[in-house]
C-alpha cells in the first residue's frame, strides 16, 4: 500500500536533509500540524523496522515546524534538546503520523511535544526545547 491518505499533501517548507527522507507530507489540523511518511526501505534497520534515527530527525522536523509557525511572524529556532521513547515499531510500508504540539513559546525558549501514530496506535513520544537566538541587527 503506498497511497496517501485523503488530506495530506507533501511538505510546503523542505531542506536538502529533509529531501533525503522524504517524502515527506503535511496535513493541517486546527489546533496543529500533523506531518507524515509512508516508510520506505531506506527508513528501516536491518530488522525491517523503521530506524529509530528517522523517527527522531521526523520529531526535530514536526516540532520545530510546528514551534516556529505557531507565531507570527515566524519564531527563528535552535533545538538544544530533543528526548524520545520508543512504545511499539513502524515496519515497510507503514503510514508514520507526527502529531505536534506545542507548549510554549517564550522570549529565550520554547517546548514542544509529539507522538508517533501507525494505524491509529502509538509507537513513540518526543519532545524538545528550542533556543531562540537574540535578534541580529
Amino acid at each position: 500500500m503506498n497511497s496517501v491518505p485523503s488530506g495530506f499533501e507533501p511538505v510546503s517548507r523542505t531542506s536538502p536533509f529533509a529531501e533525503l527522507i522524504g517524502p515527506v507530507y503535511q496535513k493541517p489540523d486546527a489546533s496543529l500540524l500533523i506531518l507524515a511518511i509512508r516508510a520506505e526501505r531506506k527508513h528501516c534497520n536491518v530488522r525491517g523496522h523503521v530506524h529509530g534515527g528517522v523517527l527522531g530527525t521526523l520529531a526535530d522536523i514536526a516540532m520545530g515546524h510546528s514551534t516556529a509557525f505557531s507565531t507570527n511572524p515566524p519564531t527563528p529556532l535552535v533545538t538544544v534538546n530533543l528526548s524520545i521513547d520508543f512504545a511499539g515499531k513502524a515496519e515497510l510500508g507503514d503510514w508514520i503520523e507526527i502529531h505536534t504540539d506545542v507548549l510554549k513559546v517564550g522570549r529565550n525558549l520554547a517546548f514542544a511535544n509529539c507522538h508517533f501514530q501507525v494505524g491509529g496506535a502509538r509507537i513513540a513520544r518526543a519532545s524538545a526545547v528550542f533556543s531562540i537566538p537574540a535578534h541580529q541587527p
